[in-house]
């Protein structure tokens, strides 16, 4: 028995319990221990084994997801199979629910009970072993799936990478200046570009998706769907001769936030990798009247291919890293299908010159559609007030989204420093709730902003914006000292909510990992295993779990990178063996358990004569791809299924003992 502190004994009498377990019939010694995880704790347990010879363990403590591993290894060292060991959960299932010491007492012991019966009619079971492919997928081409590739390739082994876009890079590709440190986020972004390109250990599919996943950890098979660029990379030099000679110039770039123009056969940007145009059929005359081919005809190696179509891949990966990235909350309207309520007040799309501030950023950069030169869009006059606005979009419950989006104040104050920097006599103006700085040097960098940058801060939330001449008033309220405020201003900026991708849930649905209500991905443990998923040999890296910066990002995407470096480090992966088995002999083959599985590890088996004919089909485990959770058992309606440590003579054990 642990009192975790006083976690557990602060509502749960632990001594009491354990005197309690001690007279449970078969239980031959129980004890108690302040922090039973720790050293001495697991030198009690093994100690306990050798000297009273205990076929069976119970550790009454947290939750199984804490530290059932570090028990069942002291167990192991002390010569007892490891899942004859297990916890009774008096933590979060007793004392951190109930406030009645007595009461909580009693049901503690009553777990303990259970969790005793349980074990007593366990059996030792051995891990499950599975082959690794030691080759890695990574979903997605900005900084953290270039990191996360970087790392696995650099490691030894095989990586595929895909992008959804032309290109790889991602938002930090279209970013001027990366806080704290204002270097040039183009000069630390684009040589790891052109490294995965090079790298041999790297695949690079961009303008790619990923349609289908299928099979375990160690052994996924992922189908890939390849858009037609309606060019042949093979055969395409670079030259950019078709992009100069295309007759289609005025569409908005993607890659400016629709500032800059780009033709209708293009790259998203000079650096882009690969240099490889992409034809935009949408808005191609070719694809919409037949009337055109100048690209085509200019082409020299002929690497232009109106008729080529999509195509799929199948590759066999034994590990996936999803760094599928972000969106900025666009604020004009309600996304079709979206909880998420519009920010109409703030004119953004109404006024031209109200922009987000990724747009800000494509502005103030060199390769921008102003050649880093801060110019309003309505007129390309140099605005001489501009006015950021924060926490637009985000810890707004009412609008439905209620998380803190985490970067914004940063980038607020780098905008800042960015337009003091090209504008000098310029003045920036920054409505705000509160600055929150948690990094290392962050609180400096936006000290920096106010104090030397002249920035003007002003505590309070805008109430309405209108458009006045070629100025934009805003109104708003200063609650430090408790006035009305109102500017004037040339050019506003919004610091909009972080979003997860769109299409983030369908992919989470193909990849089989759970995502949260904004459709964040969910790791499978906060604390201890922040870049895993619930699903075995899928890990996360960067903001497709929620909002980060870039160091957290790169961190992350290592971090995942180590994880895949760890699973690859054996030719055999060991599982744990808690897996659902079918008794063939009662199976009727209703396959309702094939059904209801949501790890798709129910297959159909046939069983046959020896003549080959077939006598019957039934349902088969894959040990490998089962996550354990006992919904089969709960459905088979001929009782044939049951989960090895969960079986129904442990269940029923366990029901009587109350």
């Amino acid at each position: 028995m642990c009192h975790c502190g006083e976690n557990i004994s602060r509502t749960v009498d632990v001594e009491q319990v354990a005197r309690a377990a001690g007279e449970i019939p078969g239980v031959a010694y129980a004890c108690d221990y302040k922090y039973m995880c720790s050293d001495p704790g697991q030198n009690l347990l093994k100690k306990a084994v050798a000297e009273h010879k205990l076929d069976g363990v119970v550790v009454a403590a947290c939750s199984p997801r804490m530290h059932e591993k570090t028990f069942r290894k002291a167990a192991s060292a002390a010569g007892l199979n490891p899942y004859l060991c297990d916890m009774a959960n008096i933590r979060e299932h007793c004392s951190w629910v109930h406030e009645d010491k007595k009461l909580a007492t009693a049901k503690a012991s009553d777990i303990v009970k259970l969790m005793v019966e349980r074990v007593k009619k366990g059996k030792s079971l051995a891990p499950i072993t599975v082959p690794v492919t030691k080759r890695a997928l990574v979903i997605g081409g900005g900084i953290a799936g270039i990191q996360a590739a970087l790392d696995i390739a650099d490691a030894g082994h095989q990586v595929v990478l895909v992008e959804r876009e032309p290109s790889i890079g991602g938002h930090m590709a279209q970013l001027s200046e990366t806080f704290p440190t204002l270097d040039c986020s183009q000069c630390i972004m684009t040589p790891k570009m052109v490294d995965v390109a090079n790298h041999p250990n790297i695949t690079l599919h961009t303008f790619s998706e990923v349609e289908k996943v299928e099979g375990y950890i160690g052994n996924f098979q992922v189908t890939l769907k390849h858009k037609a660029r309606s060019v042949d990379e093979s055969k395409c030099t670079g030259c950019g001769i078709c992009m100069t000679k295309c007759p289609k110039k005025k569409i908005p770039n993607e890659f400016d936030q629709g500032h800059g123009m780009r033709t209708a056969i293009y790259v998203p940007f000079p650096q882009a990798v690969p240099n490889t145009p992409v034809i935009d059929r949408e808005n191609c005359t070719m694809f919409q009247s037949g009337k055109c081919g100048v690209c085509a005809k200019v082409c020299g190696p002929g690497a232009v291919d109106y008729q080529q179509e999509d195509r799929f891949t199948v590759e066999a990966v034994g590990a996936v890293v999803v760094a599928t990235g972000f969106k900025l909350y666009s604020i004009d309207r309600k996304p079709e299908g979206s909880p998420i309520q519009g920010y109409g007040e703030f004119g953004y799309g109404t006024i031209p010159d109200v922009i987000d501030g990724l747009t800000f950023e494509r502005l103030a950069s060199a390769s921008g559609p102003t050649g880093g030169k801060i110019l309003r869009p309505s007129d390309g006059k140099e605005p001489k007030q501009v006015v950021f606005i924060q926490c637009v979009g985000s810890r707004a419950r009412e609008k439905g989204i209620s998380y803190c989006s985490k970067v914004c104040c940063m980038y607020t104050a780098k905008h800042t420093m960015l337009y003091h920097h090209k504008v000098h006599d310029g003045q920036a103006y920054v409505f705000f709730m509160d600055a929150r700085t948690p990094g290392k040097g962050y609180d400096e960098f936006w000290r920096r902003a106010v104090e030397e940058e002249e920035a003007v801060y002003i505590r309070g939330m805008v109430s309405r914006m209108y458009q006045k001449g070629e100025k934009i008033v805003v109104m708003g309220s200063d609650i430090q000292v408790g006035v009305q405020v109102e500017i004037e201003a040339d050019l506003v900026v919004l610091a909009t909510a972080v979003q997860a991708q769109d299409g983030a849930d369908l992919l989470a649905q193909k990849l089989g990992i759970s995502y949260d209500k904004y459709n964040f991905y969910s790791e499978a443990h906060a604390k201890l295993k922040p870049v895993e998923c619930a699903t075995a040999g899928i890990y996360l890296a960067g903001a497709c779990q929620g909002p980060k910066d870039i160091p957290d990002t790169v961190s992350q995407a290592s971090a995942a990178a180590a994880k895949v470096m760890t699973l690859f480090s054996k030719d055999q992966l060991e599982r744990d063996p808690v897996v659902a088995k079918v008794n063939e002999k009662y199976c009727v083959g209703c396959l309702a358990c094939k059904k209801v599985c949501p790890y798709g590890a129910v297959e159909e088996k046939e069983i046959r004569d020896r003549q080959g004919n077939l006598v019957k089909v039934v349902a088969y485990v894959n040990p490998g791809v089962c996550g354990g959770c006992g919904t089969c058992q709960a459905t088979c309606p001929s009782k044939s299924v049951e989960l090895d440590g969960y079986t129904d003579e442990q269940i029923m054990a366990m029901i009587e003992s109350l």
